[in-house]
C-alpha cells in the first residue's frame, strides 16, 4: 500500500535552499554532489568521474543501477587513499552509446576507470558488484583487494518482478511523472524512513538528479542477463574478498551474496538482518567496509 504522497507536505521537507549542509538532521545515504568531471575512456565511451583523496591505494567505486557517484561516495567516507567515482554508460553524464549493453560493456566501463586511476582495489554495489564480476573473470589478479555490496545476480537472471521495477523506473523518467518515480525511488527507503524529513530529502535529491539526467533506455535489457556464465570461473579470484547482504531485500537476495562468497576462495560474507543498511547502520556498513581495505 502506497504510504506517501507526492508531493510532499509543508512540513515534511527540507527548509533550506540549494545543496544544504553535508548530512541531514538524521542522515541520508547520499551526499551532495560535488562538481565532476567527463573523462576519455580506451573504448570511446566518455565517463563521468569523481576523484576526491590522495595518495595510494586507490579504490575504485562502481555504483548501482539507476544509482550513481551519490549513492556510492558514503562507502569511501573512511577509506584511505584515493578514492574514484564514476558513473557507468547511460547514467548521470556519462555517455550512452547505442544500444543493447551487456555486463561485458559495464565491465569495460570499470576496467577503464580503475586504468586510467590506477585503482588496486575495487568496491562493486549491486550492478556494480555484477560488473566486477565479469571482470574479474577476464582478469582475476586485476585487483588486490574487493568488496562486493548487496550483489544482485551472479549466474542466474533476476526474477521478473526486477525487471517489471526497473521497467517502470525509466518509464516515469521518460514521462517526466514525478509521482510516479517517487513512487518507485521510494521503495529504495526503509518503511519506518518514509514520511520523515530525511526521507523527503532523499526523494527530492533522487528526483532532481534522475529528471535532470535521466536514464538510457539501453538500460532495460540487463535485468534479463547475467554477469558470469558460471560462477565456478571466479575460482580464480584469490585475493581478499568482502562479500556483503542483507535479509528481506528481494533485490538483493541473500542466496547471490552467499553464492558469490562461496565462488571467491578468500572471501568473507556478512549478511545484514534486516534491509535498509545505508540507513540503519550506516556506520558499521562504513566502518565494515574501511576496516577491510585498510587493513
Amino acid at each position: 500500500m502506497r504510504d506517501f504522497r507526492w508531493p510532499p507536505p509543508p512540513d515534511a521537507g527540507p527548509r533550506t535552499y540549494g545543496p544544504g549542509p553535508s548530512a541531514p538532521r538524521s542522515g541520508r545515504p547520499a551526499l551532495p554532489e560535488p562538481e565532476t568531471e567527463l573523462v576519455a575512456t580506451p573504448h570511446g565511451v566518455r565517463l563521468e568521474r569523481l576523484v576526491t583523496g590522495s595518495g595510494d591505494p586507490v579504490t575504485v567505486f562502481a555504483h548501482g543501477l539507476g544509482s550513481g557517484i551519490a549513492t556510492t561516495r558514503p562507502l569511501g567516507s573512511a577509506v584511505h587513499g584515493r578514492k574514484v567515482f564514476f558513473q557507468f554508460r547511460g547514467h548521470g553524464r556519462s555517455d550512452a552509446p547505442t544500444g543493447p549493453w551487456s555486463y561485458l560493456d559495464l565491465a569495460r566501463d570499470l576496467r577503464a576507470i580503475a586504468d586510467l586511476g590506477s585503482a588496486t582495489r575495487a568496491v562493486g554495489v549491486s550492478l556494480g558488484a555484477g560488473a566486477l564480476c565479469r571482470l574479474l573473470v577476464e582478469s582475476p589478479e586485476r585487483f588486490d583487494r574487493l568488496v562486493f555490496f548487496l550483489p544482485a545476480v551472479l549466474d542466474q537472471p533476476r526474477p521478473p518482478a526486477v525487471r517489471e521495477r526497473l521497467s517502470n523506473l525509466l518509464d516515469a523518467i521518460e514521462a517526466g511523472d514525478a509521482s510516479a518515480l517517487a513512487e518507485e525511488v521510494s521503495y529504495e527507503l526503509p518503511p519506518a524512513v518514509r514520511n520523515t524529513p530525511p526521507g523527503w530529502a532523499y526523494l527530492r535529491q533522487r528526483l532532481d538528479q534522475l529528471l535532470r539526467d535521466g536514464l538510457a533506455p539501453a538500460l532495460a535489457t540487463l535485468p534479463e542477463q547475467v554477469p558470469v556464465r558460471d560462477r565456478a570461473a571466479l575460482a580464480r579470484v584469490t585475493v581478499p574478498a568482502l562479500v556483503i547482504g542483507c535479509v528481506a531485500d528481494d533485490l538483493h537476495p541473500v542466496p547471490v551474496a552467499e553464492q558469490l562468497a562461496a565462488a571467491l576462495p578468500n572471501a568473507t560474507l556478512h549478511v545484514y538482518d534486516k534491509p535498509g543498511v545505508l540507513w540503519t547502520e550506516r556506520a558499521d556498513l562504513r566502518t565494515r567496509i574501511s576496516d577491510f581495505l585498510n587493513g
